[in-house]
């Protein structure tokens, strides 16, 4: 049986407790606590994960231990704890927020500057009006054509599966 180690990162209010929720096998571990910073609040969003969400996935022969990172900015600290030992990182961007990319820019950096392991783009809130397709996505945020921009929905079981199985090809490769 093999096991990875998968961080899911991205900004503030991209999925990412939602996606390993829907990717986890158990019920999730998740540090979410009440929004305090009011200019944070959003009406769908009153909680944030101030260390991590952690689950995981069993595809095959294959277990995915999924940790979710916080996305904001103040608790980058539990980024690098986080990313200690990564096998590899998927990175969660919401496709309805064009703005929220000018940080995803940043913690591509930081996480290529902690390991050299291979990721995924994930192109979440794909149901949503109005959104960034793939390619202007990899527009945006100048990705080479070799990263791959993965369109979710990360309330959606069979989307979540569809990335983790791309994820663990693309680590068993």
């Amino acid at each position: 049986m093999k096991s990875y180690k998968v961080i899911v990162t991205g900004p503030f209010n991209a999925g990412k407790t939602e996606f390993v929720r829907t990717a986890s096998d158990i019920e999730i571990v998740t540090t979410e606590r009440r929004i305090t910073d009011p200019q944070m609040v959003r009406e769908d969003k009153g909680e944030t994960t101030v260390a991590m969400d952690y689950g995981h996935k069993r595809l095959g022969d294959a277990t995915i231990h999924l940790y979710g990172t916080p996305g904001q900015a103040r608790f980058e600290f539990m980024w690098k704890i986080l990313s200690r030992e990564m096998d590899a990182f998927i990175l969660l961007v919401d496709s309805s927020d064009k703005a929220s990319l000018m940080d995803v820019k940043q913690i591509i950096r930081l996480f290529r500057k902690q390991a050299h392991v291979p990721y995924l783009v994930v192109a979440n809130k794909q149901d949503k009006d109005k959104v960034l397709s793939t390619q202007e996505i990899r527009k945006l945020l100048s990705l080479p054509d070799e990263v791959m921009i993965v369109p979710c929905v990360a309330t959606d079981p069979a989307s979540v599966k569809q990335v983790l199985i791309l994820a663990t090809q693309m680590l068993e490769s």
